[in-house]
C-alpha cells in the first residue's frame, strides 16, 4: 500500500488540493497541516473535514460502543502533571482491584448488553507478570465473548522495567510480555499515554511516562501481533500548534509503515493488525499539577505576544526545554473552537485511520454532537464507569438513549459497534433505545460511578469516559 500523493507546492487552503484530500486523492504535507491549524477559517475547516468523513463512512451510519471503563488500580510511580487520578500507595484512597471485583464489574457490563472492557491502571510496581496473566485467563474463561481492550504502552513500557523479561531490543521484551498477555487473553491495545510527543514537552508533562519512541513501538508489536488499537493526543495546555501536528504526523508514519508491512507480507503470515482510530481532547486542568500553572495572558505583558509553545515548538520535534525560558511554565487552554478545529485537521491529515472519535466526555455531550459535523465519525462509548478523567473534575454523563438521540438530531442513524467498528445494532425502529423514550425531561443519566477505595462491587451506573 502506497501513501497518497503530497502537493507541497499547493497552499493549505487551496479547494482543489482539499477537495483531493477529502475524496482520498492527495494528502496533506505537515506544513499544510501546521497552515490549516493556524489560521483557516473554521467554516472550510469543518466542511472538508465533513467531506472527508462522509467519503470514508457515508453519510448515514454514525457509531457508538457500549463497554466499561475498569481502572484496575490507581498506584502508579509515574508523576505526570496533567494527572489527579494517580495516588503513591499508601494513601486511604490507593486502591488494586481483586481480580473478583473485576469479574463483578464485567458482569454487569453483560448485563446492559456491553461488549467491551477498556481496562487501564496506574504502573503499579507491586503487580507481577501473573497477576495479569490469571487476570486475563480468568476473564476469558468467564466471559468469552467481552472484547479485553487494555494495557496502553505506557503500562507496557513499565510491564518491561518491572518483570526484565528476555530479549536484546526494547521491541523484543515488549513482545515477550505482550504474547503472553495476548495468549491469556488480551484482544487490543487502547491508545492511552499518547498526550504530546515532542520530547520538549512530553519531558514537561509526563514525568516517568514512556517516550514517543517506546509508546509507537508498543504499538508496532501490537499490530504484528495481529491487534487493531487507537491513538490518542491530548492537547490544549504547554504545548505548540506545531507540535500537534508533529504528534499526527508520527501516528501516520508508523501506520504507513504497518500498512507497507501488511500488503508485503506472504499469504501465509498471521494477519497484521494497525490503528482504527484515532481521539484527540484538551487537557482538563482541575486538580492536577500542570493545571496551577499560570495562564498564557494573565499576565498583561504577554497580552498579544506569542505563545511559548509555538516559538519553541518544530515540526519535526526537535525543540528543546531550553528554547524558550517560558516553556512548560505557560499553559494555553483550547476551548470548543479549538477542539473542533484541532479534531478537523486530525481527519484531514490522518488520511490512513479508519475512524475519528469524538471527544464528548471532556467537551459536553453537545459539542460531542457539533465535532459529528467536524470530522468525527463515532461517538465513542457508552460507558458504565470512568474514574480517571472525572478526578480532573469532567463529569459529563450519557446513557444509550441520549447517545443515540444526539447522533439522530444530528441527521444520523446511530449504530452500536464493536472494537473494529463492525455494526452489531443499527437504530431505524421504534424500539431503538432514544425513541422509546416517552418523556425527555424525565430522563438522566445516572451519576457518575466513581471506584471508591477498596470497593469491592461497584453500583451500576452508565456514565462518561
Amino acid at each position: 500500500m502506497h501513501p497518497l500523493p503530497e502537493h507541497p507546492n499547493l497552499a493549505a487552503t487551496d479547494t482543489g488540493l482539499l477537495e483531493a484530500v477529502a475524496s482520498g486523492q492527495a494528502r496533506l504535507t505537515p506544513e499544510q497541516g501546521l497552515a490549516l491549524l493556524r489560521a483557516a477559517p473554521g467554516t472550510l475547516l469543518g466542511r472538508y473535514a465533513d467531506a472527508r468523513c462522509r467519503t470514508i463512512h457515508g453519510d448515514r451510519l454514525r457509531t457508538y460502543i457500549i463497554d466499561r471503563n475498569i481502572n484496575y488500580t490507581n498506584v502508579c510511580n509515574a508523576r505526570c502533571t496533567f494527572c489527579a487520578f494517580r495516588r503513591d500507595g499508601d494513601e486511604a484512597d490507593a486502591y488494586t482491584l481483586s481480580h473478583e471485583a473485576i469479574h463483578d464489574k464485567i458482569a454487569e457490563l453483560v448485563a446492559i448488553g456491553g461488549t467491551q472492557i477498556l481496562m487501564q491502571g496506574g504502573m503499579n510496581p507491586a503487580l507481577p507478570l501473573a497477576w495479569y496473566v490469571e487476570l486475563l485467563t480468568s476473564i476469558k474463561r468467564k466471559f468469552p465473548k467481552v472484547h479485553v481492550h487494555a494495557f496502553s504502552p505506557p503500562e507496557f513500557i513499565e510491564f518491561v522495567h518491572f518483570f526484565d523479561p528476555p530479549g536484546d531490543s526494547l521491541e523484543a521484551k515488549i513482545r515477550y510480555v505482550m504474547l503472553r498477555l495476548r495468549e491469556a487473553g488480551l484482544d487490543s491495545l487502547p491508545g492511552g499515554g499518547g498526550e504530546i510527543f515532542a520530547p520538549a514537552v512530553r519531558q514537561r508533562i509526563g514525568l516517568g511516562k514512556c517516550d514517543a519512541e517506546a509508546w509507537l513501538t508498543c504499538m508496532y508489536v501490537a499490530h504484528s501481533l495481529g491487534m487493531f488499537t487507537s491513538a490518542t493526543m491530548m492537547f490544549g495546555h504547554v504545548e505548540g500548534l506545531a507540535d500537534r501536528v508533529h504528534h499526527m504526523h508520527l501516528v501516520r508514519r508508523w501506520q504507513d509503515r504497518v500498512l507497507a508491512e501488511s500488503a508485503r507480507a506472504d499469504d501465509r503470515a498471521p494477519p497484521m493488525g494497525h490503528y482504527v482510530s484515532f481521539i484527540s481532547w484538551p487537557f482538563q486542568r482541575e486538580n492536577t499539577p500542570l493545571g496551577r500553572v499560570p495562564d498564557w495572558g494573565a499576565d498583561p505583558a504577554e497580552i498579544d505576544q506569542p505563545f511559548p509553545g509555538d516559538l519553541a515548538a518544530r515540526l519535526d520535534g526537535s525543540a528543546a526545554k531550553h528554547d524558550h525560558p517560558l516553556l512548560g511554565k505557560r499553559v494555553r487552554m483550547s476551548g470548543a473552537a479549538e477542539y473542533l478545529r484541532t479534531q478537523a485537521v486530525s481527519r484531514l491529515f490522518l488520511d490512513n485511520i479508519y475512524s475519528i472519535g469524538a471527544s464528548w466526555v471532556t467537551m459536553g455531550p453537545h459539542i460531542g454532537q457539533v465535532a459529528l459535523a467536524w470530522g468525527a465519525n463515532d461517538m465513542g462509548s457508552v460507558m458504565m464507569e470512568e474514574n480517571v478523567v472525572s478526578s480532573a473534575g469532567t463529569t459529563y454523563c450519557l446513557d444509550e438513549a441520549v447517545i443515540c438521540r444526539l447522533i439522530r438530531d444530528a441527521g444520523f442513524t446511530p449504530a452500536q459497534r464493536d472494537n473494529t467498528y463492525d455494526i452489531l445494532r443499527l437504530h431505524t425502529g421504534p424500539d431503538s433505545p432514544d425513541l422509546r423514550v416517552k418523556d425527555w425531561s424525565a430522563h438522566r443519566a445516572r451519576t457518575l460511578h466513581r471506584q471508591a477505595p477498596r470497593q469491592a462491587k461497584a453500583t451500576l451506573t452508565v456514565a462518561a469516559r
